[in-house]
């Protein structure tokens, strides 16, 4: 499984309905609210052959309330072995 993260700017007031909405789909691993430039921090697990851009694309940004997204890839984990 590949995991990358997506940042979300909402619609003014739909940051606690987009973030229900990510979770009753069930898409996400984690969904943390955060303060700055965006309203949404969501991690996303995808397997190997699904194509990202394509996930996001039909998954994510089509849920109502999303006025933004910045998606972010990751290479490595670090931690404790």
């Amino acid at each position: 499984m590949i995991p990358f993260f997506v940042q979300f700017k909402c619609e003014l007031g739909q940051s606690y309905a987009v973030a229900n909405a990510i979770a009753e789909a069930e898409i996400a691993s984690e969904i943390y609210s955060t303060a700055g430039d965006y309203d949404l921090l969501v991690k996303f697990y995808v397997d190997r052959t699904t194509d990202i851009g394509h996930f996001v694309a039909e998954k994510v940004q089509v849920i109502p309330g999303i006025k933004d997204t910045h998606t972010i890839i990751t290479f490595k984990a670090f931690g404790p072995k």
